[in-house]
């Protein structure tokens, strides 16, 4: 629905391995896509309510080439959100740009940006917020992150906060922030390289290819709960195949219901039709091909 020529689009805009080293964030952006692109009811509630833009390596030179922070020119990309050069920062300067083309759109309506970072020392999943002066809008910031902390185990609200450092007014998080109007809100999801522990334990459990992926698909599937889009899951749940099953149950019963006046037509003992014990084996004869 919200793809009809002329329909509101309400988007969600993702990116990751801005900085190259951190490599949980792909992890966690690939269980997001995988998600989405899936068959779960979930996911097709979310794809018919919402537009999600996902550029999950906006540093992939400096993947290619190994480096753990840096561009091909050497540039940390997540501190020029503010003027990104075409030349010098090619990647987030077509970001930008597209965000803001979308920003400008009376038809569409950015409400999330999320950048997927990996921490190198905290544990678990958390995120970082901006600082609002309206408070309203401050406090309905923190609900995303409440209800991500309800999905998924390894995340953490006690370590998600919300600051306006300087050092960091050149992120997409703190730029995009202070540049979208009230309705959007900009994120940005860290991971522990290591591991989470889970509430009510002391034990910490080091974190998988696959337990990132899960992080990932709790994200997406926290866009339900944000939305309050529960109650439309039923209704696009994939049918069982036992009904599709019992109709072809049926099917063989009308084909298989005729009466058969005369053994000829019914096998191998048809071969001798004047045979008294030859019809009764040929009525009582069971077709192995049919199911019952």
């Amino acid at each position: 629905d919200n793809l009809r020529e002329g329909a509101e689009q309400k988007v969600v805009f993702i990116t990751g391995r801005v900085h190259p080293g951190e490599t949980p964030s792909s992890f966690v952006c690939q269980g997001i896509i995988d998600f989405l692109v899936s068959q779960h009811p979930i996911a097709r509630v979310l794809r018919e309510y919402l537009v999600f833009k996902i550029a999950p390596m906006l540093n992939p030179d400096g993947v290619y080439l190994g480096n753990y922070r840096c561009s091909l020119m050497g540039f940390d990309l997540n501190r020029h959100w503010l003027d990104p050069s075409p030349w010098a920062h090619p990647t987030l300067h077509g970001v930008k740009q597209l965000i803001v083309q979308m920003y400008n759109d009376p038809k569409t309506s950015l409400e999330f940006y999320i950048d997927i970072h990996a921490h190198s020392t905290m544990m678990n999943g958390f995120m970082y917020g901006n600082i609002f002066e309206d408070e309203e809008r401050f406090q309905r910031q923190a609900i995303f992150p409440k209800l991500l902390c309800q999905n998924a185990e390894d995340f953490s609200y006690s370590s998600t906060s919300f600051n306006r450092d300087a050092v960091k007014a050149g992120t997409g998080r703190r730029f995009l922030g202070g540049l979208l109007d009230h309705t959007s809100y900009c994120y940005t999801l860290e991971v522990s390289f290591y591991s989470y522990i889970v509430s009510g334990t002391t034990a910490a459990v080091p974190y998988t290819e696959e337990a990132y992926m899960k992080l990932g698909r709790n994200v997406a599937r926290t866009f339900l709960d944000y939305y309050r889009l529960n109650s439309m899951v039923e209704k696009v749940a994939i049918p069982m195949p036992r009904l599709r099953n019992k109709e072809m149950e049926v099917q063989r019963r009308k084909e298989k219901s005729p009466s058969y006046k005369h053994p000829l037509l019914r096998g191998p003992a048809s071969n001798y039709p004047n045979s008294k014990g030859d019809k009764k084996n040929s009525v009582n004869h069971k077709d192995p091909s049919t199911p019952f």
